[in-house]
């Protein structure tokens, strides 16, 4: 069994474990259990009531944060033409073609998010073995394989992030950084939360939103009262 830090066990003193804390005060307190001498990021677990070995039960997709993740995301488009143009002008910092694709068949991965127009999926889709274990390889359920690949930088230059269940049934997500004023990681959290509502596949059945729990990336674990965040 792992062993915590001292700085972890005096932030996990000011918690009651079996509490389930309204939203706002619960992001009060993760601000509070952040010990670490760095911008640490808050992140949220959302536990579903599917079952992902149905695909039919899957849930995944993209929403943008309203006030962002606070990380500056470095992102990649596939694209050639006018397309290419349009990535450029929108702020994409690595744009190109077979001479990207060769790059990262070398070992290069120096950005997080790859974007591709549908034209050259042909020579991406190579890259899937490389891409997809890190959850880089462009999808059109994410957004990320769309003709308008300028619109996609813009939205994931200003906090589009990627959600997707995984085998136990969790969603995983960053929603901001300790430095956020809690009425803005209160405002992430909320279109995170709405956006996994709007998902629930018409196969889950009982009851869909079974948990929720925010934490610092070094602190520990925080009840939400679900009910709360429901609207």
């Amino acid at each position: 069994m792992a062993r915590h830090g001292k700085k972890y066990q005096e932030a996990a003193k000011l918690l009651d474990r079996q509490k389930a804390y309204d939203p706002l005060e619960a992001l009060d307190l993760v601000k509070k259990t952040a010990t670490a001498r760095f911008d640490e990021t808050v992140e949220v677990a959302v536990k579903l009531g599917v079952d992902p070995r149905h695909a039919d039960q899957q849930v995944r997709g993209a929403v943008v944060l309203p006030h962002g993740t606070g990380k500056e995301r470095k992102v990649l488009v596939f694209a050639k033409g006018d397309a290419a143009k349009d990535a450029e002008e929108a702020g994409a910092d690595y744009v190109g073609a077979e001479d990207l694709v060769e790059k990262i068949q070398g070992g290069w991965l120096d950005f997080d998010v790859a974007i591709a127009s549908p034209e050259v999926m042909g020579m991406v889709g190579r890259l899937g073995r490389i891409l997809g274990p890190r959850g880089l390889m462009p999808n059109p359920k994410s957004g990320t394989v769309t003709p308008e690949v300028g619109r996609a930088v813009r939205e994931a230059k200003a906090g589009k992030i990627e959600y997707r269940v995984d085998r136990a049934g969790i969603v995983h997500s960053p929603i901001g950084r300790v430095s956020f004023e809690p009425a803005r990681l209160l405002e992430n959290l909320q279109v995170l939360i709405d956006a996994l509502v709007k998902a629930k596949p018409a196969a889950a059945k009982g009851q869909y939103m079974r948990g929720v729990a925010l934490a610092t990336t070094m602190g520990p674990g925080i009840k939400v009262n679900v009910q709360k965040l429901l609207r």
